[in-house]
């Protein structure tokens, strides 16, 4: 069996490599992207079995990313992760009618639980 990948899209370095370290850590392949519009690339060229996205970064949000991936063949079936601190019902609500497999709040789940969050969305 195949070693799952996971893409990391996080515009804040520290956090990016805390939760990369988690995947590596549990087996899981990690390609990693500081911005949405690196992410919608990096989504579409390498096609992980799932992607960790933030929703404030820099040049393209989380949101509009996810848009764009959503428009690919690939992406419309796209395992997708919001990992964000935007606790508000708005944030919530978009990401789920963009068909959002999990929306974890960062500040309230340490990077294990993540993992295994996303282990759980990946066999959904």
């Amino acid at each position: 069996m195949s070693t799952a990948t996971v893409l990391i899209v996080e515009d804040d370095e520290s956090l990016r490599e805390l939760y990369a370290d988690a995947f590596v850590i549990a087996g899981i392949t990690v390609i990693k992207a500081d911005d949405g519009a690196k992410g919608v690339t990096l989504a579409l060229k390498h096609h992980p079995d799932a992607i960790l996205m933030d929703i404030m970064m820099p040049v393209m949000n989380g949101h509009e990313a996810v848009a764009k991936i959503r428009e690919d063949n690939w992406g419309k079936n796209a395992v997708i992760v919001f990992l964000t601190n935007m606790t508000d019902a708005e944030n919530v609500v978009h990401a789920v009618e963009k068909g959002s497999s999990e929306y974890i709040i960062k500040s309230n789940v340490p990077p294990k639980e993540v993992v295994n969050q996303v282990r759980m969305a990946m066999r959904a």
